[in-house]
């Protein structure tokens, strides 16, 4: 990967004021990545740190430009206009990454309709809307990818159990958006793919969750920018349709020492995010 390996292109996101968004966003900027963030986020909460404006100030500090939008992901027509303005800034969209996401790990007995909803509405509806309203100019790069941050499917009944049926299948359907999409847009030579972290990710919507000895056993954000620089940065020829762990994308560049990533240095084990089991 070469400094200039994102010099000039674009790269569109929903969500990204904060977590693994927004080191994704910062270190495509420090390729020379333009980025549009797409966020709700303009003032920062008491236990969130972070908004749109904050995020943009981090790429722009670290040589991309920015270009911050107030939308919902669940907003269409705020969706498209997104997109509109990004390709009115920057010219096209090379790269679209689905980053948005909400959480709630209640069970079914527990969880309101309308979490359930927002969930669904913002994990696999907005990843599949951001996605849509982009093909017409990912179909013009030369060099187009879709990043979605969702897991491997994996049907063992125990996640549904341990995890909750509602958020599980929220982040599957975001998977499905991608095999589905990487199917429609092979003959295009749009790569879409998708990412997930094999351990948790001391984020700070997951600080709130976690406890600190959690914390202490997870990795930080820059194992997965790093990654999907791996991904996207790549000939979208290169894979389709596939499903990425971080620390496999990274020991397939030749990097196997993850050392660096870790919160706190040591050997304890560390803590496997959902839906992951060691190799």
């Amino acid at each position: 990967m070469t400094a200039s390996s994102l010099a000039r292109r674009t790269l569109t996101t929903s969500g990204g004021s904060r977590g693994i968004g927004e080191a994704i966003a910062v270190r495509a900027a420090d390729l020379g990545a333009n980025v549009a963030l797409m966020a709700k986020t303009t003032e920062p909460h008491p236990k969130l740190p972070g908004t749109i404006y904050t995020a943009a100030n981090a790429i722009e500090k670290a040589g991309g430009n920015a270009l911050p939008i107030v939308g919902d992901i669940r907003d269409d027509d705020a969706v498209s206009a997104a997109v509109a303005l990004t390709v009115e800034q920057f010219g096209g969209i090379d790269i679209v990454v689905n980053n948005a996401s909400a959480l709630d790990l209640s069970t079914t007995e527990h969880i309101s309709m309308k979490k359930y909803d927002l969930m669904q509405d913002i994990n696999a509806r907005g990843a599949f809307s951001l996605t849509k309203a982009a093909i017409p100019f990912l179909r013009r790069s030369v060099n187009a990818h879709v990043l979605t941050l969702s897991p491997p499917i994996n049907l063992d009944p125990r996640w549904y159990r341990d995890i909750g049926a509602a958020y599980t299948i929220s982040k599957f359907s975001m998977t499905l958006v991608t095999l589905g999409l990487a199917a429609e847009l092979r003959d295009d030579g749009i790569a879409v793919n998708s990412l997930w972290p094999r351990t948790t990710i001391a984020t700070a919507a997951v600080r709130n969750i976690l406890s600190e000895s959690l914390i202490a056993r997870s990795r930080t954000p820059d194992i997965m920018a790093d990654a999907a620089m791996s991904i996207i940065t790549k000939p979208a020829s290169v894979a389709t349709g596939q499903c990425f762990i971080d620390d496999e994308v990274l020991a397939r560049d030749g990097v196997t020492d993850t050392a660096k990533y870790r919160v706190v240095p040591g050997d304890d084990e560390l803590e496997l995010d959902f839906w992951m089991e060691w190799p």
